[in-house]
């Protein structure tokens, strides 16, 4: 089955698109990436996406939902004709949309009983319709009614690609938030460990944003934090944030590492009289910090460490990461035969293929759910196209 995978993260930059074949029965896959590309938002969205993320009206978002649907379904038709195939060719799509709003944590509500919420934006309806193709969308909200926090998602995709039964593996994903997935040596699902360790892109993105005038968005390679030096003390106040300590499953966003965050960063930068480059050196030691800071809450040995996601690009983070894990080598996705950026997106392929062949695919352990449960809700495409559904 051809499937289109969409993924847009925390960091708010564009939707990543991949092209995706996928074989296989029950948790038994075989997935070949065919292409990929990415479909950058308008910085002018961009912004929009990041403001409504910290204060939207409900205006906005409704607004919003089905501008991105929109822009989803323009990235479907780009990495379809980058692959030099047709729409027809493609049977589903999946998509996790843009998430703007994660609330795990538990809140008691009078009558109701204990809720948990979360909300990703970029109507399905839509993608359906400018495609003709079945959409799978929605994929947290489920684990989210059975107990759980709706994240991480893509511990199963790692397990299915990535397990092996002679290393115990540290799958560690950088975007806006980063999270790590333990894959011990000859371990099925239920031996699997993942969660958010804590910011990834997130306060770096914002922080270059900042201190550039909003000329630069990343800190392309490393660069500027290549050139700076890390102050002990304000990564000593980094590493103090409640979340750090604790214990899984546990997942988060940029309610928690966004602006008040960053905002905190700045001042104690002034405060200091450190330069840009210090820091984003800090900044980017205190990422790969919170990411070793994982081993804490694992149990036995990790023989090896693979990175994907944009901050996989990041050449400082990477030393840095090898820094903390010495002497335990850290690879790239790319050192495996993938690739760190698309992943994401693959993953959310695999995931709507479980959900239209009726297998459960949330790592209860990982999300803190009741028990497995088919992830998403499914969109039907347009009459006349792809749209029979494979629930049996």
């Amino acid at each position: 089955m051809k499937i289109v995978g969409l993924m847009s993260g925390t960091s708010g930059d564009g939707v990543d698109a991949a092209l995706v074949d996928i074989r296989g029965r029950g948790h038994h896959l075989r997935v070949v990436p065919l292409t990929w590309t990415t479909y950058p938002y308008p910085p002018r969205l961009r912004t929009q996406l990041l403001r409504v993320a910290q204060h939207g009206s409900v205006d906005q978002i409704c607004h919003l939902n089905v501008v991105l649907g929109e822009i989803f379904a323009r990235a479907v038709h780009r990495v379809v004709r980058t692959a030099g195939v047709r729409i027809a060719d493609v049977e589903l799509i999946g998509s996790h949309g843009q998430t703007i709003h994660h609330r795990p944590a538990p809140i008691r509500e009078p009558g109701v009983g204990v809720i948990r919420s979360t909300l990703q934006i970029a109507d399905p309806s839509v993608i359906a319709e400018r495609t003709g193709v079945t959409t799978v969308a929605g994929f947290r909200m489920r684990d989210v009614a059975a107990g759980g926090q709706g994240a991480p998602l893509t511990p199963y995709v790692h397990h299915a690609i990535f397990s092996d039964g002679r290393r115990s593996r540290l799958i560690v994903n950088i975007g806006g938030i980063s999270n790590v997935t333990y894959l011990p040596a000859d371990a099925g699902i239920e031996g699997i460990r993942a969660f958010d360790t804590g910011p990834g892109n997130m306060i770096l993105d914002a922080l270059v944003h900042r201190l550039t005038g909003g000329r630069s968005a990343m800190d392309r390679d490393g660069r500027m934090a290549a050139k700076g030096r890390v102050d002990a003390a304000m990564l000593k106040e980094l590493l103090a944030h409640p979340f750090l300590r604790r214990k899984p499953p546990k997942s988060t966003g940029r309610e928690e590492f966004g602006e008040p965050v960053l905002a905190r960063i700045l001042r104690s930068g002034q405060q200091r009289r450190l330069g840009n480059s210090d820091l984003l050196a800090t900044c980017t030691r205190f990422t790969a910090e919170t990411i070793g800071l994982a081993r804490q809450w694992l149990k036995g040995p990790v023989d090896e460490v693979i990175v994907g996601g944009g901050g996989a690009r990041n050449r400082q983070l990477m030393a840095d990461l090898s820094w903390v894990f010495h002497p335990t080598p850290v690879k790239v996705f790319e050192d495996m035969g993938w690739d760190s950026k698309a992943f994401e997106a693959v993953a959310f392929a695999v995931l709507a293929y479980q959900t239209v062949n009726g297998v459960p695919a949330n790592v209860p352990v990982a999300t803190g759910a009741s028990r497995p449960v088919i992830l998403g809700t499914i969109t039907p495409g347009t009459p006349g196209g792809k749209t029979r559904l494979w629930m049996h």
